[in-house]
């Protein structure tokens, strides 16, 4: 395993296009869940200039959001529409090329598959099954206090950083859409100094021109050496801040955005394998979503436990059966104390149970609880109450005392 290297990471902002996308889907399984723990909910969303497109399905007991025969009513589809229009006004689109009151909406939102439904739901003997055949991964590492790579970590804190600054007006230049990448130098192992740093971000037109650009990067400069340790900044060459030039144009306006195109953003910015599936718009049956998510939660207590300094877990399912096909776990040679990848394989099983019921119950998944894992990562975020309880470290004491 190389020691000595360089590797780099990217987030994106709560206003970039596939984000919006993101946070709409997730309001959308949110609204269903409010009414109905076990609503299932796959829900697509487009948005472009002056356009927000809904597309997918959907199943509940709420007869005000679906009809007996499926179809969405007229009252669920006002609400689902005041749940994205609300997503887009919180994030403060108010451009002449997408805002949140005038934008032209459509849902084509219809009634989940019968076929579906028959292979996944539970009935007799039968537990339910997972909701489709996939792979997913999940990843620790103790690099940051949240147990996320340095990478990305510092790369969403720069956005959120830049967002908090917008929302108050501290920074009332700023637009809503954005991009950091970090990249960092390891020794040992270990990041240890920042040598290129990225961010290009919408501005007011008011920072359209030389004066303005300067005023931008000053800004940027200050809260990249605020959020970034003591003597990580690099050479003043290496920070890049618009580089292509004024960004005015942006958001959907300036390019197209959809649901599930930002999973390594969502995830571990590349340090670790994905699955491949998107994890928004999806309801908790998902194991796209519901597995990774205690893969996540499995690796970081591992890692919380000084079990080992980083742990990635696999876990494999086939549509309508419940029981994982397989559990996988690497400790990329780090373990500690004999502890072995063989023995974490035959403990895990019996700490958690993993079926996707399993799952949701452990980890309290069947509550509107998704929409504000759609930006800003899924992982490394603080755990409060139900919301990001895959991020909680519960099993640590469990763990050691089965080992």
């Amino acid at each position: 395993m190389r020691s000595n290297y360089l590797f780099t990471s990217e987030s994106v902002s709560e206003g970039h296009p596939d984000k919006v996308a993101d946070q709409i889907s997730d309001a959308v399984v949110d609204l269903f869940l409010a009414t109905d723990p076990e609503a299932r909910v796959a829900c697509e969303t487009l948005v472009t200039t002056q356009r927000i497109v809904l597309a997918g399905e959907v199943r509940s007991k709420d007869r005000s959001l679906i009809s007996e025969g499926g179809d969405i009513t007229p009252e669920g589809l006002q609400r689902i529409e005041e749940a994205a229009r609300g997503v887009v006004r919180r994030i403060g689109y108010e451009q002449s090329g997408f805002h949140w009151q005038s934008a032209v909406f459509a849902c084509f939102l219809h009634g989940q598959s019968a076929d579906i439904a028959q292979g996944v739901d539970a009935s007799g003997n039968k537990d339910e099954g997972a909701g489709d055949q996939g792979i997913m991964f999940g990843y620790a590492t103790d690099e940051t206090p949240d147990l996320l790579p340095a990478t990305l970590y510092y790369s969403h804190r720069i956005l959120e950083r830049m967002a908090a600054d917008r929302h108050s007006g501290e920074a009332a230049f700023l637009q809503p859409d954005a991009k950091s990448q970090v990249t960092l130098q390891y020794e040992n192992g270990a990041p240890v100094r920042a040598t290129a740093l990225v961010v290009s971000t919408q501005h007011s037109a008011e920072l359209s021109n030389d004066e303005g650009q300067a005023k931008l990067r000053a800004y940027v400069k200050t809260i990249l050496g605020e959020i970034l340790p003591q003597g990580w900044l690099p050479a003043e060459e290496d920070i890049f801040v618009n580089p292509t030039g004024n960004f005015e144009i942006g958001g959907p306006d300036g390019d197209a955005g959809l649901t599930g195109r930002k999973i390594i953003v969502d995830t571990y910015g590349g340090a670790s394998p994905h699955g491949g599936g998107a994890f928004s718009g999806k309801d908790p049956t998902k194991v796209d979503r519901s597995a990774a998510y205690v893969a996540r939660y499995l690796a970081k207590n591992i890692v919380a436990a000084g079990i080992a300094k980083r742990c990635t877990i696999q876990l494999s399912y086939a549509i309508g059966v419940a029981e994982p096909l397989s559990l996988y776990v690497d400790l990329h040679g780090t373990e500690r104390n004999g502890v072995t990848a063989a023995r974490l394989e035959e403990v895990l099983p019996t700490l958690v149970r993993l079926t996707p019921r399993g799952i949701r119950t452990h980890l309290a998944l069947n509550k509107p609880i998704y929409e504000p894992t759609a930006a800003y990562g899924h992982f490394g975020r603080k755990a409060e109450g139900d919301l990001f309880s895959w991020e909680k470290t519960d099993l640590v004491e469990k763990l050691k005392a089965a080992l």
